[in-house]
């Protein structure tokens, strides 16, 4: 009897221990508080060959979310620092790539050049943002956030230069499909771009050494010198790759509004992406990472998102609820939260079992 309440309990203890447990815990909370505010929160149903339903639409608007979280946390397990530009990134890309198509008009419907050059150039451009913030951080040892500040402030400005201060609309049915749905899929495309990248990325990690090498240098990038890793080089990959994924964003972005407006496009993401990945147990000071973590941590704050909207909070009110419900989580997920925790779960145990003692000497 005993031996089966050790397993039990060890076997609870690695559930309850596990990296994962404490995120998905958050997500599901998030999500019954939707059931109980909506009750057909679950509910969806097929209309004229498209999927519908709250459900559909967290995970279909989570997806610009997804994929900023996943460079996010490699630039965070690298460099031990965020990157605070890729909203205004998403919008340099999304400039760059209605720029082209429109051929330099407000608003076009038919693509003056191809597709495809366009969005090559908006993740060059992407790229070339990212490498700028990782030649700051990794060769020059400029501290992320501020390093990043630089495009954070400068970046919808450099869109703004390059659509000329207007809202270019590309008002073409094949630029909407990307943020909209492919012709015969009940399934939105943002979904498919999100589930694509964290699928390259994760096997790129698995099947290579890049992922312990961003580990490595997040624990310590001296040590890792000492034993021949390029920690400036890993450094300044995490940024250029965080800023294509940006730029993949602010195309998805775009397309779902068929346009390129340079002040809303990705507007406070970075902000939430951060919180994606410390909601998915990541440390902000770098080290140890967890993709899935910070998948699950974007879907978290986007099903919040769709919560207080439903609670009728406005637009300008939703920051300051989320930054309540995010500080209560963050702070049950901090290791000291979680040691007095733990601490106060052995004393528990240690009174029951001097309960049970005294009772059975009695």
């Amino acid at each position: 009897m005993s031996n089966q309440k050790k397993t039990r309990s060890e076997t609870i203890h690695s559930i309850t221990g596990h990296h994962l447990f404490l995120p998905i815990v958050f997500l599901v909370i998030v999500l019954l508080a939707n059931v109980i505010k909506t009750p057909n929160f679950f509910n969806i149903s097929v209309n004229e060959g498209v999927l519908y339903g709250y459900v559909v639409d967290v995970i279909n608007r989570a997806s610009e979310l997804v994929i900023l979280a996943i460079g996010m946390t490699l630039v965070t397990a690298a460099s031990g620092g965020q990157d605070i530009s890729v909203g205004a990134v998403m919008a340099v890309s999304a400039a760059v790539c209605c720029q082209i198509l429109s051929g330099g008009d407000v608003s076009t419907t038919i693509f003056r050049n191809p597709l495809i050059l366009a969005i090559a150039a908006a993740l060059f451009a992407s790229m070339l943002c990212g490498a700028f913030n990782g030649i700051l951080v990794a060769r020059l040892n400029i501290q992320p956030m501020v390093a990043t500040l630089i495009l954070f402030t400068a970046g919808r400005g450099i869109a703004q230069l390059v659509t000329r201060g207007q809202i270019t609309y590309i008002r073409v049915e094949e630029y909407k499909i990307a943020g909209g749905y492919i012709p015969g899929c009940p399934i939105p495309t943002p979904i498919f771009f999100a589930i694509g990248t964290v699928a390259l990325v994760a096997i790129a990690l698995k099947f290579t050494t890049l992922g312990l090498y961003i580990e490595s240098v997040g624990i310590n990038s001296s040590a890792a010198r000492i034993v021949g890793l390029n920690a400036t080089r890993i450094k300044f990959i995490t940024y250029v790759i965080c800023g294509l994924l940006a730029g993949l964003a602010g195309f998805v972005a775009s397309s779902r509004i068929y346009s390129a407006d340079a002040n809303n496009i990705g507007l406070n993401l970075e902000m939430d992406a951060i919180l994606a990945v410390a909601l998915g147990g990541n440390l902000l000071s770098g080290g140890k990472f967890s993709l899935m973590g910070s998948v699950i941590g974007a879907y978290t704050i986007q099903a919040l998102t769709t919560t207080l909207y439903a609670m009728k909070i406005s637009s300008d009110q939703l920051p300051v609820y989320k930054a309540i419900v995010v500080i209560l989580i963050v702070v049950f997920q901090s290791p000291v939260f979680q040691q007095k925790f733990h601490a106060f779960q052995a004393k528990l145990r240690q009174n029951a079992a001097a309960g049970r003692k005294e009772g059975a000497a009695s």
